[in-house]
């Protein structure tokens, strides 16, 4: 038998235990909270049990580091959670799957101490997910909203939902939680909450797709033959850039939306484009609430009216009663020029998977989500791939998506994505161009949470950058990065001196920049174009920079007229690269082609499409339209794009047209490995061309003509007209060759339009030169010098010389013209110029008949009349004339001055 003092002791360790710690009370005994969601697919109702413990209920958790705890703070802004503590020394490093867990406070931890209380991963420095137990003040009996970290801008703003009003505890609930969860399929959930008093419910949808996918649920009208027809939908999904949204379709047909020719409006459409516009808000009456992606996780709230005043487009929910829903996931069409609004594309997927139809009673509680949904693919956030030879542009700006919780007010924009995902290949140099302002310094970190300045982290490794890589647009700074064998696998870009700006960069062995010599960026920085040369053909690659359903590359200068090959993944996962011609803007004048290309090869990696392809530079055929693909290594190639959302083998039809497309071509210098945009004709080009026009077809020949048809004027006005237009025309033609230089910023002989140009300046300048060395004239009467005859000479070839080159230079300036920018009116302005040349040659014609008329004349008045010698300056003497020579011999062999008479006519 046990001594007495022994079982009173047993009878009070209990007692004891309890009490330490936990002796004094607390007012938040009873509170309960909801988890607000940050990543991890957080979710859990917390309740304060007593001092020193708490309990979670329905806690949803996905898998953390061995580093994530329950943790304390004294707000949920990210300066005071990284100043918490750890609370429990329970470990988070395993998935919770709907579980009910109670946690004992650990050490000298009260609730005194706790505003918030979160799940904190103390490797990254991230928020898992929070409750905010009472504001930063202190006050407990009004508990504060805490925001959710990353919230999406929605794009309209929302009515107020009661899902969003307090809960039984004061605190406002989160709006990923929900009374209700049904499992849909495997990678599909459908969350409600019914609110009876606004005659409403809360519907919240969850998939693990793509954000290029659109997530629809809704009710189907009772007296139809099929669920599908007639049904009251909402699609969800997420815009181009990221935002969320929920809007009101009606189901017309089993078809995409389609405007058919006799303008009715039939297909799963937007209740808005029935009516054609819904000014009062009476048609589409679905309101967005919230929207996120986590983890690969999509999910949208929306609220949805059970009684609605649009009796044509919507079915009314009786919450009493089971009714038909109808759900369905697939690819979202984003908006085009034809059609500005998004459209979900048929379902590929097997029933139960993709699309199905149940009975439901939005009364009755129904919870069968056991745990968060769970996706392959967790990275949500844009993925670039550094190429060499392009630099990444690093700016700053807004954290609107930022998707490492909890947000800092500004991150790192690379590219113009938010806080991205790099992909970078061992012995690949990276090139970034830092534009992010001056209190912003890039560094390549071992680091997850950076902004190491202080030195807060010293196990931390430097890799590249540091405290002065900071620049601005103005004056950008480059960062030349090589990672080697012996970078990590994983790193990070980060701020030198603020905390989370930036995010991860994943090192891989080899790649597209291994395996090929050359690549550019395409217009707007949205493709990639990789190529190799070899004697006979080239190898090509295309890579996207965004998600999408194909990816295509064209060789033309637009759409029409244009060879394009299309990389896309069936429905077997199987990639495809198939070849076209393209004559017209629609889907019947997209022809496919047999063009015979080689190693094909075609996959999707995160959305991101690439494809290869090798082909020879000329086609061995004949007849066909692919045997006129030449490509011409010395030529600049063409080159646009374009992506969608889904691509056919067979029947294309409008719903394969792109989403988003190039604005226009990217000039590849193939043997340069380089590009250049296409560009619109400049204004300073246009003056360019316009001063080159005056100066050698108006001036510079004009003063040619007035030298050699008008000596016969008396005095030396022909001379003084004809040195001021050759002065005038050498002045204006400068002028433009210096406005063409400085728009172009350089001057370059590589085409001939610039060879020829160069030719006429030269032979142009060279005439005042030649003037200034001009030998003297001879007297009256006296021979003319060698000098002075091949003076003459070559004043003469040179200067017309000279306007030959002129007149070719200009015709090579219109076809360098069409060929660099593509200009409707190339055409109309060459035929232009000829018919200006034309009449120039026939002007010279007939001033040369003129002439020669003239020269008769004055022969046969010679030989009838009695004249003096010319006693003025003989620079009017044209000396390359025959019989002009002959007569000063022959006045000259005399010896004296020759004085003929003429007889009086009577």
């Amino acid at each position: 038998m046990a001594p007495l003092p022994f079982l009173l002791f047993l009878a009070l360790l209990p007692v004891a235990v309890a009490g330490d710690g936990c002796a004094k009370n607390t007012t938040l005994a009873g509170f309960e909270a909801d988890l607000f969601m940050a990543q991890h697919q957080v979710r859990g109702v917390v309740r304060i049990v007593d001092g020193c413990s708490f309990s979670v209920r329905r806690f949803d958790m996905l898998a953390g580091s061995d580093q994530v705890r329950w943790w304390g703070a004294a707000g949920d802004d990210f300066r005071n959670l990284s100043l918490g503590s750890q609370i429990s020394d329970m470990p988070l490093n395993r998935t919770y799957r709907n579980e009910s867990l109670t946690v004992r406070l650990w050490g000298n931890a009260t609730w005194d101490q706790i505003a918030v209380l979160a799940i904190w991963d103390e490797a990254t420095a991230s928020d898992f997910g929070h409750a905010v137990l009472r504001t930063a003040t202190g006050n407990e009996t009004e508990p504060s909203l805490a925001p959710s970290p990353g919230l999406s801008p929605a794009p309209s703003p929302a009515p107020a939902s009661p899902a969003l009003a307090r809960n039984r505890s004061g605190i406002r609930r989160p709006p990923t939680m929900f009374d209700n969860c049904l499992t849909l399929s495997p990678i599909f959930r459908l969350r409600w909450t019914l609110y009876p008093e606004s005659d409403s419910v809360d519907v919240g949808l969850e998939a693990t797709v793509g954000s290029e996918y659109y997530m629809a649920f809704g009710w189907a009208k009772p007296d139809s033959s099929s669920p599908m027809i007639g049904s009251d939908v909402t699609v969800t999904g997420f815009t181009e850039e990221g935002i969320p949204f929920a809007e009101d379709y009606f189901i017309t047909a089993f078809s995409e939306c389609l405007l058919n020719k006799d303008g009715k409006v039939e297909g799963v459409c937007p209740d808005t484009i029935y009516e054609g516009s819904d000014p009062v808000g009476l048609v589409n009456n679905t309101w967005f609430l919230y929207g996120h992606r986590r983890d690969g996780v999509a999910f949208v709230r929306y609220k949805h009216p059970l009684a609605s005043v649009d009796e044509k487009y919507d079915v009314p929910v009786n919450r009493t009663e089971k009714m038909t829903v109808i759900w369905a996931l697939g690819i979202l069409r984003p908006p085009d020029s034809l059609r500005p609004y998004y459209l979900p594309q048929n379902h590929g997927r097997p029933r139960g998977t993709a699309y199905g139809s149940l009975r439901l009673n939005v009364s009755e509680q129904v919870d069968d989500c056991l745990g968060p949904l769970d996706a392959e693919d967790k990275e949500d956030q844009d993925l670039i791939i550094a190429v060499a030879k392009t630099p990444l542009i690093v700016t700053s700006g807004p954290a609107l998506h930022y998707p490492n919780p909890p947000n800092p007010s500004k991150v790192l924009y690379i590219n113009k994505k938010e806080a991205p995902s790099l992909r970078v290949e061992r012995g690949v140099p990276v090139t970034f161009s830092i534009q992010a302002g001056h209190d912003v310094a890039l560094y390549i970190t071992s680091d997850a949470i950076g902004g190491n300045a202080t030195l807060r982290n010293m196990t931390e490794v430097i890799y590249a950058g540091g405290s002065q890589f900071e620049g601005v647009p103005a004056s950008p700074t480059e960062l030349t990065w090589s990672p080697d064998r012996n970078t990590p696998d994983q790193v990070y870009y980060h701020s030198l001196f603020q905390q989370k700006m930036g995010w991860k960069i994943h090192v891989v062995d080899g790649g597209l920049s291994d395996m090929y010599n050359n690549s550019v960026l395409l217009d707007d920085q949205q493709v990639s174009f990789f190529w190799t040369l070899s004697k006979d053909s080239i190898s090509i690659a295309a890579r996207g920079e965004k998600k999408s359903g194909y990816l295509a590359i064209g060789f033309g200068s637009g759409m029409i007229n244009s060879y394009a090959y299309v990389g896309w993944i069936d429905d077997n996962g199987k990639g495809h690269v198939d070849t076209y011609w393209i004559d017209a803007k629609d889907a019947m004048n997209v022809h496919p082609t047999s063009e015979n290309i080689s190693h094909v090869r075609c996959r999707q990696d995160n959305g991101i499409m690439t494809f290869e392809f090798s082909r020879p530079l000329s086609p061995s055929c004949s007849g066909k339209i692919e045997c006129k693909n030449i490509i011409d290594p010395t030529t600049p190639l063409k080159v646009i794009w374009a992506m969608g959302a889904q691509w056919s083998e067979d029947n294309l039809s409008e719903r394969n047209m792109h989403s988003v497309t190039s604005n226009r071509p990217v000039r590849v210098l193939l043997l340069r490995g380089s590009a250049e945009a296409e560009q619109d004709l400049r204004p300073v080009l246009a003056v360019h061309g316009f001063m080159m026009f005056v100066a050698w077809g108006i001036l510079l020949p004009g003063g040619i003509l007035a030298a050699r048809y008008l000596k016969h004027v008396k005095g030396d006005g022909w001379y003084q007209l004809h040195v001021y237009l050759q002065y005038s025309g050498i002045a204006i033609m400068l002028l433009g060759v210096l406005f063409a230089a400085a728009e172009l910023r350089g001057f370059y002989l590589s085409s001939v339009h610039v060879k020829f140009g160069v030719t006429a300046i030269l032979l142009a300048c060279a005439q005042p030169i030649n003037a200034c060395v001009r030998p003297k004239s001879p007297a009256n009467g006296e021979v003319a010098s060698s000098k002075r005859i091949l003076w003459e000479y070559f004043h003469v070839i040179v200067g017309r010389s000279a306007i030959v080159a002129g007149v070719a230079s200009l015709f090579s300036g219109m076809k360098h013209l069409a060929h660099r920018y593509g200009s409707e009116n190339v055409q109309e302005l060459t035929w232009a110029l000829v018919l200006w040349i034309l009449a120039c040659v026939l002007l010279v014609m007939y001033l040369e008949y003129m002439e020669v008329k003239r020269r008769r004349t004055d022969r046969s008045h010679l030989r009838g009349n009695w004249v003096l010698g010319n006693s003025e300056e003989d620079d009017s003497v044209d000396l390359l004339r025959p019989e002009s020579t002959a007569t000063k011999s022959e006045s000259q062999s005399s010896g004296m001055l020759e004085v003929q008479l003429e007889p009086l006519s009577r």
